[in-house]
């Protein structure tokens, strides 16, 4: 299989981009942009009422990031101008037909004209209303692959997933697709029309009910867990994530296709420069915690393999494929994204990395003093923390809860903020727990043969580089990823 040129592929091309405003596309349109000004149009879809406020988007959480600095700088005056003739944005919504789109006129034209379709939008939140993520990861690849097939000239169809639909599976990951109704646990039954109407049924009856628009919200999040793992999931994401890849089988009949599935994606390793990263990803949330003192104990298996790759090879992935596919149509092929078979990083790697960085390097908090950290107490399994818990909060919390009634309610206030706090931490832990021990490699079989590839009949190989190899971890996070959340997370 030859690749032949990238820039050369890339020019002239109409890309349509979903998801427009998040990470990961972002760091794609900038690369599109940077190495192969003459792509024809990015059109990128985003959530807004109107085109005035996608607009708004598009230069305040799009190109206003400091992302875009080496572009700005390489086009000079003639940056804005430029990216009013790149981009245009599109305010839609993927969870209707048609991607929401009213305007008939831009619909016939993408349909003639688009020669990539690639589907970044999703909601990664592990805890998410169900019907919400159901609507944007599920059903939202439905009216994507509906919408591809009016595409008369599309070359290719791009799905990025995620490699933890796997759920919590042990071993060896393959690079294996899902059938439609295929679950981790043999559940039978398992049926998306079916979902969507539990989602209704459920919907309804709360409304009935008169419930409060928090209570359906935590409702919702409950049916998700529910539903996930009544099929063998451990959390909504996952699940629904799961589902859309299904449909991306299931409906794309002759539709050239791939499917992405990165694992934890981090901040950039080289482009457009290093260390860039947007919003608090799930590593990253424990460094920022531990940073400024408040995490000082951690459940998890310290010698488990955490799998991250770096958001800039996850884009060099993401176009090598589209080119491999569209010049070869061949059927569906999935593409795990990830280190963990070729560069394996444990979690007790990161605990040394964190207490070295921060050690040298303390946060200063509100009050102007460094906040001195030290390692992290470490509980190995589950009863260790359930048993510090009780010990340390539950104790006092019954505590809290027989003065509160000796003394009439005076001490309401108190105990309803730590059996709050309480609630929601063990929470945390039990939708995470899969996550903390999860003791399982992504085979890259496919994506090795796609790097191989590459390095033979690329001919800009080095421009788009994906080998998790090439890494070294500890000065990747001691100089590249850690000052970037300082930089770009640390509020």
């Amino acid at each position: 299989m030859e690749l032949g040129s990238a820039l050369q592929f890339l020019d002239n091309k109409s890309i349509l981009v979903t998801g427009g405003t998040g990470f990961l596309a972002k760091i794609f349109v900038e690369k599109i942009l940077r190495v192969q000004p003459n792509v024809k149009k990015l059109y990128l879809l985003v959530r807004a009422a109107d085109h005035k406020s996608a607009i708004h988007r598009l230069h305040h959480e799009i190109v206003g990031k400091d992302l875009f600095r080496n572009l700005k700088e390489k086009c000079g005056i003639n940056f804005s101008s430029f990216i009013s003739q790149k981009i245009t944005v599109i305010p839609g919504d993927l969870a209707h037909q048609d991607l929401g789109l009213h305007d008939s006129d831009l619909l016939q034209l993408l349909c003639k004209e688009l020669d990539v379709l690639l589907n970044l939008a999703a909601t990664t939140n592990f805890d998410e209303r169900y019907d919400v993520a159901l609507d944007l990861n599920t059903l939202g690849a439905k009216y994507v692959v509906d919408f591809a097939k009016k595409c008369t000239k599309l070359q290719v169809l791009v799905h990025v997933s995620t490699a933890y639909v796997s759920g919590e599976r042990s071993g060896l990951i393959v690079e294996n697709s899902y059938r439609m109704g295929e679950t981790l646990n043999g559940v039978t039954g398992l049926d998306v029309n079916i979902e969507k109407q539990v989602v209704e049924d459920q919907l309804h009856l709360l409304r009935l009910q008169g419930a409060s628009d928090k209570d359906i919200t935590i409702a919702m999040k409950d049916l998700g867990i529910q539903r996930a793992r009544l099929y063998g999931w451990p959390n909504t994401y996952v699940f629904t994530k799961a589902m859309g890849e299904m449909m991306v089988g299931e409906l794309k009949d002759i539709i050239p296709a791939v499917i992405i599935r990165p694992t934890i994606i981090t901040s950039t390793y080289k482009e457009p420069f290093p260390g860039w990263v947007e919003g608090i990803r799930t590593i990253d949330s424990l460094a920022v915690g531990y940073a400024k003192g408040k995490l000082t104990f951690f459940l998890g298996d310290l010698e488990a393999i955490v799998d991250v790759m770096p958001a800039d090879m996850v884009v060099n992935a993401i176009i090598v494929a589209m080119i491999a596919e569209a010049r070869h149509q061949q059927p569906q092929t999935i593409y795990q994204v990830g280190s963990s078979i070729r560069n394996p990083l444990r979690y007790s790697n990161l605990q040394d990395y964190g207490f070295r960085y921060f050690t040298k390097n303390p946060w200063i908090n509100k009050d102007g003093k460094p906040v001195i950290v030290s390692k992290v107490t470490v509980m190995n399994s589950m009863d260790s923390f359930q048993r510090y818990m009780a010990f340390r909060y539950l104790l006092l919390l019954k505590g809290l809860e027989l003065a509160n009634a000796a003394f009439c309610h005076f001490f309401q206030g108190v105990y309803s903020n730590l059996n709050r706090k309480i609630n929601w931490v063990m929470r945390l832990v039990d939708i995470y727990r899969p996550y903390l021990f999860f003791n399982a490699t992504f085979d890259d079989l496919n994506t090795e043969k796609l790097r191989m590839t590459a390095r033979t009949s690329l001919v800009e190989n080095d421009m788009f580089y994906f080998d998790p190899k090439s890494i070294d971890w500890e000065d990747y996070f001691m100089n590249i990823h850690i000052p970037g959340i300082v930089k770009y997370i640390f509020k």
